[in-house]
Protein backbone atom coordinates (compact mmCIF):
# COMPACT_ATOMS: atom_id res chain seq x y z
CA UNK A 1 0.00 0.00 0.00
CA UNK A 2 1.72 3.41 -0.98
CA UNK A 3 0.75 6.06 1.47
CA UNK A 4 1.46 8.94 -1.21
CA UNK A 5 -1.16 7.11 -4.12
CA UNK A 6 -3.98 7.07 -1.44
CA UNK A 7 -3.46 10.56 0.84
CA UNK A 8 -2.28 13.43 -1.20
CA UNK A 9 -2.92 16.12 1.67
CA UNK A 10 -5.24 17.55 3.79
CA UNK A 11 -7.76 20.09 2.85
CA UNK A 12 -8.09 23.40 4.90
CA UNK A 13 -11.37 24.89 4.76
CA UNK A 14 -13.55 26.96 6.85
CA UNK A 15 -16.02 24.84 7.36
CA UNK A 16 -12.93 21.38 7.82
CA UNK A 17 -11.91 23.95 10.60
CA UNK A 18 -15.43 23.11 12.31
CA UNK A 19 -16.03 19.65 11.62
CA UNK A 20 -12.41 19.20 13.42
CA UNK A 21 -12.88 21.49 16.52
CA UNK A 22 -16.94 20.21 16.84
CA UNK A 23 -17.25 16.60 15.94
CA UNK A 24 -13.61 15.76 15.26
CA UNK A 25 -13.33 15.30 11.58
CA UNK A 26 -10.66 15.93 9.22
CA UNK A 27 -10.76 16.41 5.41
CA UNK A 28 -8.41 15.28 3.12
CA UNK A 29 -7.99 14.74 -0.59
CA UNK A 30 -7.30 11.07 -1.82
CA UNK A 31 -6.23 9.30 -4.96
CA UNK A 32 -9.37 8.52 -7.15
CA UNK A 33 -9.19 4.71 -7.09
CA UNK A 34 -8.67 4.76 -3.29
CA UNK A 35 -11.56 3.38 -1.40
CA UNK A 36 -12.33 3.70 2.41
CA UNK A 37 -11.01 0.66 4.01
CA UNK A 38 -7.53 2.18 1.92
CA UNK A 39 -8.13 5.48 3.23
CA UNK A 40 -8.61 4.16 6.82
CA UNK A 41 -5.76 2.01 7.18
CA UNK A 42 -3.47 4.40 5.18
CA UNK A 43 -4.77 7.70 8.09
CA UNK A 44 -4.08 5.25 10.87
CA UNK A 45 -0.37 4.13 9.85
CA UNK A 46 0.55 7.53 9.04
CA UNK A 47 -0.52 9.74 11.73
CA UNK A 48 -1.12 6.81 14.39
CA UNK A 49 -4.57 7.52 15.43
CA UNK A 50 -7.38 5.16 15.44
CA UNK A 51 -10.28 6.15 12.91
CA UNK A 52 -14.26 5.27 13.28
CA UNK A 53 -15.51 6.22 10.41
CA UNK A 54 -14.86 7.61 6.78
CA UNK A 55 -17.06 9.40 4.77
CA UNK A 56 -16.49 9.91 0.54
CA UNK A 57 -17.31 12.55 -1.66
CA UNK A 58 -16.17 12.18 -5.70
CA UNK A 59 -16.35 15.22 -7.79
CA UNK A 60 -16.66 14.91 -11.04
CA UNK A 61 -14.43 16.90 -13.37
CA UNK A 62 -16.37 20.05 -15.35
CA UNK A 63 -16.29 20.64 -18.93
CA UNK A 64 -14.24 23.91 -20.08
CA UNK A 65 -14.48 25.60 -23.24
CA UNK A 66 -11.80 28.13 -24.20
CA UNK A 67 -11.90 30.42 -27.15
CA UNK A 68 -7.90 30.92 -28.84
CA UNK A 69 -6.65 33.67 -31.61
CA UNK A 70 -4.25 32.02 -33.46
CA UNK A 71 -3.37 33.89 -36.45
CA UNK A 72 -5.99 36.02 -37.18
CA UNK A 73 -8.81 33.19 -36.60
CA UNK A 74 -10.18 32.15 -33.13
CA UNK A 75 -10.22 28.67 -32.23
CA UNK A 76 -13.02 27.07 -29.90
CA UNK A 77 -10.95 24.20 -27.85
CA UNK A 78 -12.92 21.88 -25.41
CA UNK A 79 -11.20 20.60 -22.23
CA UNK A 80 -12.14 18.56 -18.83
CA UNK A 81 -10.69 19.70 -15.54
CA UNK A 82 -9.12 16.85 -12.99
CA UNK A 83 -11.62 14.75 -11.32
CA UNK A 84 -11.30 14.71 -7.56
CA UNK A 85 -12.15 12.64 -4.87
CA UNK A 86 -12.27 13.53 -1.08
CA UNK A 87 -12.35 11.88 2.27
CA UNK A 88 -14.02 12.84 5.88
CA UNK A 89 -12.48 10.72 8.06
CA UNK A 90 -14.22 11.10 11.84
CA UNK A 91 -11.79 9.90 14.72
CA UNK A 92 -12.34 8.16 18.02
CA UNK A 93 -12.55 10.14 21.06
CA UNK A 94 -9.10 10.96 22.44
CA UNK A 95 -7.38 10.74 18.86
CA UNK A 96 -6.27 14.33 17.23
CA UNK A 97 -3.93 15.35 13.99
CA UNK A 98 -1.51 17.90 14.07
CA UNK A 99 -2.02 19.05 10.33
CA UNK A 100 0.07 22.41 10.61
CA UNK A 101 3.41 20.69 11.18
CA UNK A 102 3.08 17.28 8.41
CA UNK A 103 4.79 17.43 5.32
CA UNK A 104 2.63 16.10 2.42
Amino acid sequence: MNLDRIIIGPLLTEKGAYLTESQNKYFFEVGTGANKIEIKKAVEMRFGVKVSKVAVINNKGKKKSMSVKSSGRTIRTEGRRASTKKAIVTLKEGSQIDLTNMEF
